[in-house]
């Protein structure tokens, strides 16, 4: 995204998704990267990206992480009965954190929390038809975005439930963020279904923001092999890039 966007300065770290100044209660180095960060205002003279080399000491997570779950195999050949059916398989799982928590980072979308089959028969329903222009209309939901930003928020709290499901799954590993990358792409029909609506994004990329939006639905490596960014973002006049 930083790359797309084009920020006056970025500093880029090799930490986990949720560790942007790298090791846990280790004050002196994460004063180390924020001085990093800093020191970019002195001496980027342009448009910067720069890689901060330095790893994070004591990682703790597995990477030779793999889901517990097993999803089973499809019951359906329609694609949102089985999106459904893998939602209805981590259901309780996703309930069990959100007890332990207390809380949930589910519904930014503007649906509930016990809205998560609406919204997943909604991004299906947009995967099978392309249509990434039309609002979808759910009884009960007030959006909180219009279309095409709309989509990645479905797909935020998808994925939200999705890693909520796998916070209570029993085991001493825990994931990190490329783990549970190649997991969704590579064993859930979330996986097929975000990548079918970023192929209607593809079609409609005369549409503003689409391209940017499928950048955003896909990480990197994971649309055919590559990014899913264009190269440049042009915003439309007056329109900010959305915030990150």
């Amino acid at each position: 995204m930083s790359e797309a966007v084009i920020p006056p300065r970025a500093l880029w770290v090799p930490f986990p998704l949720g560790r942007p100044l790298g090791a846990v209660d280790d004050s002196e180095f994460q004063k180390n990267v924020m001085r990093a960060a800093f020191g970019l205002l002195d001496t980027a003279i342009k448009p910067t990206i720069k890689d901060y080399e330095i790893k994070a000491p004591h990682d703790d997570l597995n990477e030779n992480w793999s889901c517990p779950l097993n999803l089973g195999p499809a019951s359906s050949d329609a694609l949102s009965e089985r999106l459904l059916a893998e939602v209805a398989m981590l259901r309780p799982w996703a309930i069990e954190t959100r007890h332990q928590r207390g809380r949930t980072l589910f519904g930014v979308t503007g649906a509930g929390e016990d809205q998560i089959d609406d919204l997943a028969r909604a991004f299906a329903s947009i995967a099978d038809s392309g249509d990434v222009i039309s609002e979808p209309v759910v009884d009960g939901i007030s959006w909180a975005f219009e279309m095409p930003l709309l989509l990645r928020h479905m797909a935020d709290d998808l994925r939200t439930f999705y890693h909520e499901a796998i916070a209570a799954q029993p085991g001493d590993s825990s994931p990190d963020h490329d783990d549970l990358n190649r997991w969704i792409f590579g064993e859930t029909v979330l996986g097929e279904t975000l990548l079918l609506v970023a192929d209607g994004l593809t079609e409609a990329s005369d549409m503003p923001m689409a391209e940017l939006v499928r950048g955003l639905l896909i990480p990197e490596g994971h649309y055919n092999g590559g990014s899913a960014f264009p190269e440049q973002v042009d915003f439309p006049i007056g329109q900010q890039a959305p915030a990150d």
